[in-house]
């Protein structure tokens, strides 16, 4: 059933965004020197590897790893990828990931294929069986702030705690925070912040 839905709603907002999704690609493709999309291979579930889909917002040539390990995050980000990056909009491509069977709305984040760390942790508990999402319970209490064990404990919880009210409490909470541009570092962290625990996270 979550597989017709994801289908049905991938299908139905890339038909309405069309014209926001061809006006970012005109721009992009105006701002800077590269290709409209930014690919790049993540983990996928049971850890199987995946090609995942985002506008790009970074210049050509800068280090595959994730943003918050780069020492100078900024430096690489373009002018239009600041913005797209701050309303989330380059987001937008992972409908592909969605209607290709890759990805679902709701679910754990997809792990770069590089982050063996994070790939080890989930796999110990678990989580490598859930198919990785848009946004997630991880991505609405902390997102870049946690560190590889909080972002396992957070997506173990929501794989021993999935339903129907707490997708959609994740997805109301994702505009939220979308909105407010929570939980967004652009670099390297020199410190963790704390994020809610198991006791909070059942709200």
């Amino acid at each position: 059933m979550r597989r017709f839905f994801d289908v049905l709603i991938s299908l139905v907002l890339l038909v309405i965004l069309s014209p926001l999704f061809l006006t970012i690609a005109i721009i992009i493709k105006i701002n800077s020197k590269g290709p409209v999309f930014f690919t790049q291979m993540r983990i996928g579930k049971n850890n199987v590897l995946f090609k995942f889909y985002k506008f790009r917002t970074m210049m050509v040539g800068t280090p595959n790893v994730a943003t918050d390990k780069l020492g100078d995050a900024k430096s690489y980000i373009t002018s239009v990828g600041k913005v797209l990056r701050k309303t989330s909009l380059d987001e937008i491509p992972q409908l592909i990931n969605i209607l290709k069977g890759d990805m679902t709305f709701i679910g754990p984040r997809p792990a770069l294929y590089n982050q063996y760390n994070l790939k080890e942790l989930r796999t110990k508990a678990g989580v490598h069986v859930l198919v990785p999402g848009v946004t997630g319970w991880a991505q609405i209490n902390g997102r870049d702030h946690n560190d590889d064990f909080q972002k396992t404990e957070l997506d173990r919880y929501y794989l021993n705690n999935r339903s129907v009210v707490l997708d959609i409490k994740i997805l109301f909470m994702t505009v939220f925070k979308v909105l407010r541009a929570e939980g967004i570092i652009e670099g390297s962290k020199s410190k963790t912040i704390k994020v809610e625990s198991k006791k909070s996270a059942s709200m």
